[in-house]
This record gives structure tokens, C-alpha cells and sequence, in this order.
């Protein structure tokens, strides 16, 4: 499998910390932030020279954390970038759910973000990857949830900013509930403390702990739909076909995401990522191979499942079509016999007709055995005619 960690240059000073582990202004970083109140910390401005309005109500949270505990929530991006100037060691956690162009061009303006990053970050609808420009690193991840009521998955897309002072968050979906990481993170301020990479691994756990839901949906679902397989459901090659689909996109977000943390992992010694985080990180590498796996063995199951239905189905059509055959043949039977019976009675019928024709000239019309031999006659042709169809089947 393609490892999509992208690996930073060699930093000419190798004894450095991680980028997120260095101090604000510290060696390494990217550029000093201009004093509060200087444009730098504005949004971008317009072509004609005029700021752009931002439209800040994408903004779901933004918040500068020192040493672990919240010390401002500022209640805009730019009162959010003056109070991280003038925070000493702090950190901003900025979470957006679907912004607006100029928000993250703000951003971008603010935490010198790659554009190929923001061009992602707008467009959405991109595969799970993890890539790194400069000190910034950028992930795309797939969250799913399973919806209960209609028996579905329902995907959502995430894409995090994580650099040396900062954690951005993009969400395109209702998945996953970064409210919840949120909380989880600044009830643990011991592991808060230990920046953006500390927050990253939060969301990523977060992110693989929603998919066990959907694993326990799913198996559930395949077991109702090998059940309605057996018993002969017309609607259930449709539900195979949907939930194959759904199984598609599902091993799409969980595959490039086992590649994903192995790639951190590799870089544990080189960053010097903090032990318990490398634990962490080691645990949900774990969690996503197993579900990983479980997906895999999930499409397999469904094409068996696929297949047991194709083959049920053609029997079902071949004994409908053996009922018709039977069918067929019995009625077939039936035309015989009446056909026989009707040429039987039609022998007898002939004579008659004939003999009650009333001519005056006719043969044997005054013989006095003409009577009984008409009778002999009727009963000779009906006999034979009997034989001959007994013995050919008819009867």
C-alpha cells in the first residue's frame, strides 16, 4: 500500500523540536505576527483594494488555549488571531463547518496555508489523505455515521489544519461531532498541553471510534439481508446492490487511512512526538486496521451473498418454467383425449347423418337387416377408432 505521508525536508538543524512543539517566534517558524491591530492579522483584501466581507457564521468555535485551559474565546477570526499574538506559548483551535471563500482566505492570509490546501478545503469531495507543506500539515478524512432509521451510512468529510500554533477544522458533513473531542480534550488539559498534535490524534480517534457504529449496523444488515436472501425477498437484490455501494465508499475512507498513520508513526522519532502521544496514535492505528479489515470482509461477504442470490433466483425461474412445462403437457394430454373422443362420436354421427337423409332411392334403405347393420357399422368404426388411440397413448 502507498504510504501518502508526505515527509518535510531534512531541517538544517536537526536538534530542533517538532514544528508544533516549538515556542511562538522560536526558531523555525514561519514568519513573526505583526502586532495586534496591524492589517496582517486582517482578512485579504479585494481587487479593487476594499477588504472582503467575512461572513463568520461557519464559525462553530474558535479558541486560544495556554498550557492546556482555555484562556479566551474570542467571537471572531480576527479577534481570534489578535488574542493568539498576544498569548505567550499559546494555541488556536479554530473549528468551521463549511466556510465561506473568504474565511479561508483569511485563514490562509493569517497562517500562511498553502493554497493547494485551501483549493481542497473548498472544493471538498477529496479522498482521505495526509500531506505536509512546510511546517503545516494538512489531513482529509472521511467520517461516516450510520443513520438508523432508513439503514444507511451516511459519509461526512473533514479536513484539519495542524501547524505549530494552531488546529483548523473544515467540515463538509453532520460527521464527526468535533463538539465532543472538543470537550473530551479540555476535560484532559495534561494532554491538551501537548499542542496541535495532541488535538490532531483527539480527532483522528474520534473519527475511527464513529465507524464502530457503522461496523455493528452493517453486520446487522447483512444478517437481515442473508435472511430475506433464503426466503425469497424480490427487493433484496436492490438492498445488496445499495449496501455494496455504501461498502464502497466505507473502504474508501478507512483503507488510505491505515497508510495515513503509519506515515505519522514513521515519523515519531524524527518530529519528536511525545510517547504517550505515539501510544495514542499506535491505538487508533490498531482500531482502523481492524475496521479496515471488517470492511474488506464485509464486500466479500456481500458478493457471495450476491452470488447465492443469483443462484437462487435462476432456480426459481427454472422450476416456474418446469411448472409451465408440466403444465403445458397436461393440457396437452387433456386436447387428446377430447380430440380422440370427439373423432369416436364423430364415426356414429356420420352413419346417422347419412341414414336420415330420408331418400327414397337409397342402398339397403328397405333391407330389413339394414338397421342392424348400421348399428354393427357405428360400432366397429368407434371400436377401432378406440384401439388405434389407446394404443398411441391418446387414451
Amino acid at each position: 500500500m502507498r504510504t501518502l505521508y508526505v515527509r518535510a525536508p531534512p531541517h538544517p538543524a536537526s536538534h530542533e523540536a517538532p514544528p508544533w512543539r516549538r515556542p511562538p517566534g522560536g526558531p523555525g517558524r514561519r514568519h513573526t505576527r505583526p502586532a495586534p491591530g496591524s492589517p496582517r492579522g486582517e482578512p485579504p483584501a479585494a481587487a479593487d483594494g476594499a477588504p472582503p466581507e467575512v461572513d463568520e457564521r461557519s464559525v462553530v468555535d474558535a479558541t486560544v488555549y495556554r498550557d492546556g485551559r482555555r484562556v479566551g474565546t474570542p467571537g471572531s477570526l480576527a479577534a481570534t488571531y489578535r488574542r493568539l499574538r498576544a498569548e505567550t506559548g499559546a494555541m488556536a483551535w479554530i473549528g468551521l463547518y463549511r466556510p465561506s471563500e473568504a474565511e479561508l482566505l483569511s485563514l490562509a492570509e493569517e497562517f500562511d496555508l498553502h493554497k493547494l490546501a485551501i483549493e481542497d478545503a473548498m472544493e471538498a469531495h477529496q479522498r482521505p489523505k495526509l500531506e505536509r507543506y512546510g511546517e503545516t500539515l494538512f489531513v482529509v478524512l472521511r467520517a461516516a455515521r450510520y443513520l438508523d432509521a432508513p439503514e444507511e451510512v451516511d459519509f461526512g468529510e473533514l479536513h484539519v489544519f495542524v501547524g505549530p500554533d494552531f488546529v483548523i477544522t473544515v467540515r463538509h458533513g453532520a460527521a464527526p461531532d468535533l463538539s465532543a473531542v472538543r470537550a473530551r480534550m479540555e476535560s484532559t488539559p495534561e494532554l491538551l498541553a501537548l499542542g496541535p498534535e495532541a488535538v490532531l490524534y483527539a480527532i483522528l480517534d474520534a473519527a475511527v471510534d464513529g465507524y464502530a457504529p457503522v461496523v455493528a449496523g452493517v453486520q446487522n444488515d447483512i444478517d437481515e439481508i442473508e435472511t430475506e436472501v433464503f426466503r425469497g425477498d424480490p427487493e433484496v437484490s436492490r438492498r445488496i446492490y445499495e449496501l455494496s455501494r455504501e461498502m464502497v465508499e466505507f473502504q474508501r475512507a478507512t483503507r488510505p487511512l491505515v497508510g495515513m498513520l503509519h506515515g505519522l508513526m514513521a515519523g515519531f522519532d524524527k518530529y519528536g512526538t511525545d510517547e504517550e502521544l505515539q501510544r495514542y496514535l499506535r491505538d487508533v492505528a490498531d482500531h482502523v486496521t481492524h475496521t479496515s479489515e471488517r470492511v474488506d470482509g464485509f464486500r466479500s461477504a456481500l458478493t457471495d451473498i450476491l452470488a447465492v442470490n443469483a443462484t437462487l433466483v435462476t432456480q426459481q425461474q427454472n422450476a416456474e418454467m418446469r411448472a409451465l412445462a408440466e403444465a403445458g403437457f397436461e393440457q396437452n394430454e387433456e386436447v387428446k383425449k377430447i380430440s380422440a373422443w370427439a373423432a369416436i362420436l364423430f364415426a356414429p354421427t356420420l352413419v346417422g347423418t347419412i341414414y336420415g337423409m330420408n331418400f327414397t332411392h337409397m342402398p339397403e334403405l328397405h333391407w330389413v337387416l339394414g338397421y342392424p347393420f348400421a348399428i354393427l357399422l357405428m360400432a366397429v368404426v368407434c371400436v377401432s377408432l378406440y384401439l388405434i388411440f389407446k394404443r398411441r397413448g391418446w387414451l
